[in-house]
């Protein structure tokens, strides 16, 4: 849990300072008063990277640096960004200890809701790839080192495909060798969450709709789910002359999706407005409880601007989940949000 916060030319804030509640926070404030860039400085803090934003533009306009200070309830914590020609110089400092990158033990788990998250179910894979691997980043220790190395060998490969001329089929087949033992154990860990998933998600839904409602979660690729890594190592074998003619690797888990059905039906297809909030208000409480297992400790939920997109069931439905964790939930109306928890708030005002 975080108590306080500064934020030193970070976006809009030149020097401001703001003292946190423990339980439900309610930043309240016109549109571009800040809000959000509170929000985003939360998470910074907590993870390390924003949301909505490289780190270029972290720092305020025309600043050298910026710095962010906070303290939790076992320590402090510190961001400081300095920038570096067309870049920016990102570090943390953790009770005095620097580093360049927050690994899994010094992050502190952190649940995103924010507009753009409907999108999820009717958008593009990449925006449920990034939901399933975001996730197993919190959950699993060595997700992230995995998940880098998979990029920079699909960097490379894709690259050698870009230079056909200047490519042999044996410089391909390493690189496919190493891509498929990455890809193997990447969609290993998406289908444990899928499975986990599966087992909460029916009965969360039926709860907040009131209605028994089968909610099923299949991973979706090219590849076979039982024996992935050989799977793909075939399928990019035996798509090397398309996937030269194309410049791009065709397969493996940057291709993937996954799919949710409600009542034997394609969510994407068949939702209405109300049940794809539904959909969404129950992955994000099923992540909450899968991430507070996996780390033994409460996330701390950001719900940016989520109420004004919720009814009055729906934002029922949420506040019931929020009793024990510290959330901060922006809004320009405070009065819709401080009805849900009587005086058990901290009221944020932001005029920046």
């Amino acid at each position: 849990m975080i108590t306080d916060i500064r934020l030193q030319n970070f976006r809009s804030y030149k020097d401001e300072s703001f003292e946190l509640g423990l339980g439900v926070n309610i930043i309240v404030g016109p549109n571009t008063s800040g809000k959000t860039n509170l929000l985003e400085a939360i998470q910074i803090l907590c993870n390390g990277s924003s949301y909505r934003a490289k780190d270029n533009q972290l720092v305020r306009y025309k600043k050298p640096w910026a710095r962010l200070d906070a303290h939790t309830k076992n320590g402090q914590r510190t961001v400081k960004l300095e920038r570096s020609g067309d870049g920016v110089k990102k570090s943390f400092e953790i009770d005095k200890q620097i580093f360049v990158r927050l690994g899994f033990v010094k992050t502190l788990p952190v649940v995103l809701f924010e507009p753009n998250d409907l999108q999820l179910f009717h958008g593009s894979p990449e925006l449920r790839r990034n939901f399933m691997d975001d996730l197993l980043e919190q959950t699993i220790p060595d997700f992230g080192q995995v998940r880098r190395q998979y990029r920079r060998v699909l960097t490379q490969r894709n690259s050698l495909l870009k230079r056909a001329q200047n490519t042999t089929q044996q410089q391909l087949f390493v690189w496919d060798v190493r891509l498929s033992d990455l890809g193997g154990r990447i969609a290993t860990y998406r289908q444990q969450l899928v499975q986990n998933l599966n087992e909460k998600m029916s009965e969360l839904y039926s709860t907040i709709a009131n209605s028994k409602t089968q909610i099923e979660v299949n991973y979706d690729s090219a590849c076979s789910v039982d024996n992935y890594s050989t799977s793909l190592l075939k399928k990019l074998e035996a798509s090397t002359n398309l996937d030269f003619v194309r410049g791009f690797t065709s397969h493996g888990p940057h291709r993937d999706d996954f799919k949710i059905l409600l009542n034997n039906h394609p969510a994407e297809d068949s939702a209405s407005r109300g049940e794809t909030r539904t959909l969404l208000l129950a992955l994000k409480i099923v992540e909450l409880s899968l991430i507070e297992v996996a780390r033994n400790k409460k996330p701390i939920l950001l719900l940016d601007d989520v109420f004004s997109e919720l009814d009055g069931k729906r934002r029922r439905s949420l506040t019931e989940f929020l009793d024990s964790y510290q959330t901060f939930i922006t809004t320009t109306d405070a009065d819709v949000v401080v009805q849900h928890f009587l005086n058990n708030c901290t009221i944020i005002p932001t005029n920046n």
